[in-house]
């Protein structure tokens, strides 16, 4: 944090506050000022009221859905652009003006690559109902399931006919207006977070009354900003780079379209373990569509499965073991009940929001457990 040496009341220097040792990321965390009791569990009380805590967090997440999505949307994306933020200040430019920057910088990117995807994208939608009946004798063996798989779903469907269409127009109409309302919602939430700097955890270190308690906080507010800054740049250059290697791969094997299926690549990689599955699954058709002999058409397919398991399984955790480890199971979890709550806005956010919970664990020492247990 650029000015920590204000954050405490009363004008505390950077070096009072960090006086007595750091968050460590791991289960020794930051002792109370009262000393270790060298208990290894929490506090039953604790544990009971922080449930309760989480439950009704949860649940005001889940009905206020609209309103609470894009807060906490825009805050992960601060966290992602405090670096630039710093390096613009450094550079003696305002906050408004650098936050404006960064802001037009990265949507003009998204819009950048929503435009030059667009017309790839509309030639394979234009290509797909003519290649279905070969998509169709290549695949005969899975004919019996999907045949009955479309009674079982007829018979569920009633024959709703042309009111079915037009539900579906509704349904996509509002998705459409819900994504532009939540859109600007996140921009504007954004930009003033982004100009405010360090002003709400400023005043929230006024009002705590010990000095160990306003240490505490701003130690655990800078690891937090540090960490999952850290981790969500890396993930993006990563997937950036997946993205590059994905486009060159399609190339190079005779698919076409390099940028739009390194688009496609670098999207699905920001969320773990379902995007890239769903992504074989795509290039496996995609180059059944495409591709004469079957096994020929496996080749875009085993291309992207081996870029990601390079990046997945070997680079990626290589750059961010230092940092902190997930327990996988807990990341799957939470992949399913953030997808559950949110859609695929939730699937994107499970992971920096458990790693968030995980840091603050381990900083406070009654949930040391809770944040051991979070562990890889």
């Amino acid at each position: 944090m650029s000015d920590a040496a204000d954050l405490a009341a009363g004008g505390m220097d950077e070096a009072a506050l960090r006086r007595g040792g750091s968050v460590e990321a791991g289960p020794a965390g930051i002792e109370d000022a009262a000393g270790a009791s060298g208990r290894i569990f929490p506090d039953k009380t604790l544990v009971v009221l922080s449930c309760l805590l989480a439950i009704a967090v949860l649940t005001i997440a889940y009905v206020a859905a609209e309103i609470i999505l894009p807060l906490v949307l825009a805050f992960v994306l601060k966290l992602l652009l405090q670096p630039g933020m710093r390096l613009l200040e450094r550079l003696h430019i305002p906050r408004a003006l650098a936050a404006l920057v960064l802001i037009v910088a990265v949507f003009s990117v998204i819009v950048g690559l929503g435009a030059a995807v667009a017309g790839p994208a509309s030639a394979w939608a234009e290509k797909l109902p003519a290649g279905l009946p070969r998509l169709e004798e290549r695949l005969q063996f899975l004919s019996r399931p999907i045949k009955t798989l479309q009674a079982f779903l007829h018979q569920i469907d009633g024959g709703a006919g042309g009111s079915a269409d037009l539900g579906l127009t509704e349904t996509l109409f509002r998705g459409t207006q819900h994504f532009a309302g939540g859109f600007f919602e996140t921009i504007l939430i954004l930009f003033f977070l982004l100009v405010s700097g360090d002003t709400f955890l400023r005043r929230f270190v006024e009002v705590l009354p010990r000095f160990s308690d306003k240490r505490q906080v701003v130690a655990l507010s800078q690891q937090v900003e540090e960490n999952i800054s850290a981790y969500l740049v890396t993930i993006t250059v990563m997937n950036a780079a997946v993205g590059i290697a994905t486009g060159i791969a399609m190339w190079a094997c005779g698919l076409g379209d390099p940028v739009l299926w390194g688009v496609l690549a670098f999207l699905l990689n920001f969320v773990p373990i379902m995007g890239p599955v769903f992504g074989i699954v795509l290039f496996f058709f995609a180059g059944l569509l495409t591709m004469d002999g079957f096994w020929p058409a496996l080749m875009p397919a085993g291309l992207y499965l081996g870029i990601h398991l390079v990046e997945g399984e070997m680079i990626t955790p290589m750059l961010l073991a230092r940092r902190f480890t997930l327990n996988p199971v807990l990341v799957i979890i939470s992949l399913i009940f953030w997808f559950w709550m949110w859609g695929a806005p939730g699937a994107i956010l499970a992971v920096p929001l458990l790693a968030v919970a995980k840091i603050i664990c381990d900083g406070i020492r009654p949930l040391n457990a809770i944040g051991h247990f979070l562990e890889g």
